[in-house]
């Protein structure tokens, strides 16, 4: 929004072209989004105390999380809050990237809300039911999946590249929609199982939507994307601003969610924020350097997957717990200590994953 007025203003007072600038605006939308959130923060803990719309906490799980019963959940809306505002402020709203990746942050948030309200307010432990999140879940990935596809410009938005692979580009062609759909609904719910402890899914969320604004920004870059042997993509720059204000968010959200956290995300925040990662790397073509950068919520959804199949199978656990930061809970390690050592893992998978870049 601010991008046209900047543009209008700047035929009198030739300052305001300042605005014009990717990378400025990005910092502006970091700012903007950090702001919103702390102001708003108070506001909505507030608000969800007095609705009494506080976590319900697993019998079975860790003892130490018995003390958490009734902080309030629901905080996601105050990530989705900062991104919106932010976004719509300083992203070019001409750009058909970022109205997509909006659409399907708020869709996804908005089966978060409904699993978390009913969770809450209505007091049914199941929240919605697996297969009616998974339906909408599946709505929203297919809708984005084939929107992107069909308003493909050139060949480069639909072909698959891998990490390390100088010239390697194959044309997925119609399977792209159902690449796409997988990358968006695992990514969401990737997120969604990792968010178990006060901060650790939303700092590695913004780390990695941190990189994805980068890669975005050299994507849309002509000649970053030649010199990176990349895909160019024209208009994919402007998701750094999306990415920018992810990170503002989720900076903002984590004063109220670190250890011991005053509020939780719960689903709504989760899923879009999943969501929201997977969108953007589809569009950036980087979707296996998403998969090394938040490797932390790959090995959190595998541990699940196995712990699954092993009881179903054999009978038997293979972990104490999952996901897997439950593991080490139980092992005796307090919450601080698996929390950071997650967030210490993630910086390290992100700069592997931004090395791909260059190493080609």
């Amino acid at each position: 929004m601010l991008v046209w007025l900047s543009e209008y203003l700047a035929q009198f007072y030739t300052p305001f072209s300042v605005f014009q600038y990717l990378t400025l605006r990005g910092i502006f939308s970091v700012i903007t989004a950090l702001i919103i959130s702390w102001i708003l923060g108070p506001i909505i803990i507030n608000k969800l105390n007095h609705l009494q719309m506080g976590q319900a906490i697993r019998e079975d799980g860790p003892q130490s999380h018995l003390s958490k019963a009734g902080t309030p959940t629901m905080g996601g809306v105050l990530i989705l809050l900062a991104i919106f505002i932010s976004s719509v402020l300083w992203a070019d709203l001409s750009n058909r990237y970022v109205w997509l990746v909006l659409l399907t942050t708020l869709g996804f948030g908005i089966i978060g809300w409904v699993d978390d309200y009913r969770k809450v307010v209505e007091k049914n432990p199941t929240g919605l039911p697996a297969r009616w999140k998974y339906f909408w879940q599946s709505v929203f990935g297919f809708s984005t999946a084939v929107a992107l596809y069909f308003s493909a410009q050139s060949p480069a938005e639909t072909e698959l590249i891998l990490p390390f692979l100088k010239d390697f580009a194959l044309d997925l062609g119609p399977f792209y929609i159902l690449f796409a759909y997988f990358v968006i609904v695992g990514t969401s719910n990737a997120v969604n199982l990792t968010d178990g402890l006060d901060g650790l899914a939303i700092l590695p969320a913004v780390l990695v939507g941190g990189a994805l604004g980068l890669i975005a920004y050299l994507t849309g870059n002509f000649q970053f994307a030649a010199y990176l042997h990349i895909p160019f993509i024209s208009g994919a720059g402007e998701l750094m601003i999306i990415s920018a204000a992810l990170c503002g968010a989720g900076l903002g959200f984590l004063w109220f969610n670190t250890y011991p956290a005053m509020v939780f995300m719960g689903d709504i925040g989760a899923l879009a924020l999943g969501a929201a990662l997977g969108v953007i790397a589809i569009i950036v073509r980087q979707e296996f350097v998403l998969a090394i950068m938040g490797g932390v919520f790959v090995v959190e959804t595998l541990s699940v997957i196995m712990q699954v199949a092993s009881f179903k199978l054999t009978g038997k656990r293979i972990f104490r717990m999952a996901p897997l930061h439950h593991h080490y809970e139980l092992k005796g390690w307090p919450e601080p200590r698996v929390i950071v050592r997650f967030w210490i893992i993630t910086v390290v998978l992100v700069l592997i994953g931004l090395a791909t870049l260059k190493i080609r």
